[in-house]
């Protein structure tokens, strides 16, 4: 299907950024000037200088009375001066609380940026545009839906969070008998019984097809599942899901599970804007960075190591850490996003960016700032111990145990076999998982091993291991208790609630200590 353009976009848009960029600006100032929200500030005026002095840089807090009184039946005019026809809900496991963000029916631009990433990504992986790629994006509770494209069409495998490609890993492992059932009989299964749902997978089933069961039982019935996902779909190419920030845990997992295909991030985007494309998709997630696509939003950026100078797009420092601030189409003015980056470089006139994980204390006990970062850094500490044995990581999260004098860091982590024994238990090795355990202390802050090692005001390190699905569990809780979606689930990398906590302490298989304290 001809999209209508070529990459030569791309050149355009990155080398024109600037003027591009104001042209966005004037834009949305002329179709939103009278709203209720911007009239305060602009008195009806579109003047850019006057929309950077006059209008204040916001949270999400600052804006939601506005949003909700659209939400309730208020006119769209309170911020937009297009009309608003959809609200988009975050996951809220980042911040704590979901979030729900205007949208009106300027969609052209996000339909664009997609293709524009899926041609970049052809051009680099061979094949890619002569077969289908398989997304798996949920908006309501999972259910056995088989997927009906052929074997030997799909080049590539995805899911918008690595996390989700790994659920439905675990969700396939779980029910893959009964999927073979339903094809090689061409009837659902009875216990599915929204409607919508059976006719829609009715009509992909089709006729009995034992052949594709075989197949499928002949895959997921051998001891081992490394390499499932091409032993399935041999014709895959590579792997599309975001593995930066937290999603970095789960690269041992899919490298596992598709004989390290290459790990595709095609795109950065949030609730409140599309920001960017990854034009090296073949690059490692360690050095991916996002070109900016100056024609999604109007993007400002905080200068978070200065003295907090807000700059525009295409002033932007390399090598420096900043802060994005949106104005969109759909009603965010000056909007905090909340995510660190850094300038990694230019592709023509316009910044790439890489995620800098958070600076700010996420996990402490004594008085130790331990960040998201410090956390992260420990986990991969673990993950190359458990390298070297039978076991890979497919879930993580973490707390501060103060029940305890002194309080101490608690590590979940949810493992599996790389080869499946012939009682389906998990062999644990104690002596492997107390490695784990002093090798993640190790790798934290020197304010923790001061307090652990001098002070003792910190306690020995745990590791308690959770039973498989445990995990599943937790997203279960978060999006029925707070109405997440799938899709936007992110497992929180700190738990700070006590019932997500008691989800956690009902699965636990095992508790390991660390044995000695961590050089100073």
């Amino acid at each position: 299907m001809s999209l209508g353009f070529d990459l030569s976009v791309l050149e355009e848009l990155t080398s024109n950024a600037k003027q591009i960029q104001d042209d966005v600006l004037t834009k949305i100032l002329k179709a939103n000037a009278n709203t209720e929200y911007l009239s305060r500030f602009l008195e009806g005026s579109s003047d850019k200088e006057l929309f950077k002095k006059n209008v204040p840089v916001v949270s999400y807090a600052d804006v939601k009375p506005y949003i909700d009184r659209i939400a309730n039946g208020e006119p769209s005019d309170i911020l937009s001066g297009e009309p608003i026809t959809a609200f988009i809900l975050s996951s809220g496991t980042s911040s704590g609380n979901q979030k729900m963000f205007p949208r009106n029916n300027n969609f052209e631009n996000i339909k664009f940026a997609a293709a524009l990433s899926s041609l970049v990504i052809s051009k680099h992986v061979h094949g890619y545009k002569q077969g289908k790629v398989m997304i798996f994006s949920f908006t309501q509770p999972l259910s056995t839906t088989p997927c009906g494209l052929p074997r030997d069409e799909v080049v590539s495998v995805g899911a918008p969070f690595a996390s989700l490609l790994v659920q439905v890993i675990h969700f396939l492992g779980n029910y893959w008998k009964e999927l073979c059932s339903n094809i090689r009989s061409g009837h659902v299964s009875e216990w599915i019984t929204d409607l919508s749902c059976r006719d829609s997978v009715s009509m992909i089933l089709g006729e009995p097809n034992l052949e594709l069961a075989d197949l499928i039982e002949n895959e997921c019935g051998q001891e081992s599942w490394q390499g499932i996902i091409s032993r399935l779909w041999p014709k895959t190419k590579c792997i599309e899901a975001i593995v930066t920030g937290t999603m970095a845990q789960y690269i041992p997992a899919l490298e596992f599970y598709s004989n390290k295909l290459p790990l595709v991030s095609r795109t950065y985007a949030s609730s409140e804007a599309f920001f960017g494309i990854n034009v090296n998709p073949l690059s490692k997630p360690q050095h991916l960075s996002y070109t900016f696509l100056p024609n999604m939003s109007y993007f400002e950026f905080i200068d978070v190591d200065g003295d907090g100078e807000i700059v525009d797009l295409v002033n932007v420092k390399l090598g420096g850490y900043y802060e994005p601030l949106v104005t969109n189409y759909s009603g965010l003015h000056r909007c905090r996003v909340g995510d660190v980056l850094q300038v990694t470089g230019f592709y023509n006139n316009t910044p790439q960016f890489r995620f800098a994980r958070r600076k700010n204390t996420v996990l402490s006990i004594y008085v130790e700032p331990t960040t998201e970062e410090d956390l992260l850094k420990a986990l991969t500490s673990a993950t190359v111990v458990l390298e070297s044995s039978d076991l890979i990581l497919t879930g993580f999260t973490c707390f501060g145990d103060v029940s305890t004098v002194p309080g101490h860091y608690v590590f979940y982590l949810e493992l599996k076999a790389k080869v499946n024994n012939s009682t389906g238990d998990l062999l644990l090795d104690n002596k492997l998982l107390v490695e784990c355990c002093c090798a993640m202390e190790e790798s934290l802050t020197s304010i923790y091993r001061h307090f652990r090692a001098k002070d003792g005001f910190i306690g020995a390190l745990e590791i308690r291991v959770v039973e498989q699905g445990t995990f599943d569990s937790l997203m279960e809780y978060y999006v029925v208790s707070r109405g997440s979606s799938i899709s936007q689930y992110k497992t929180p990398i700190c738990i700070n609630s006590a019932e997500a906590l008691e989800v956690l302490e009902e699965k636990v298989l095992a508790r390991f200590l660390s044995d000695k304290s961590p050089p100073l």
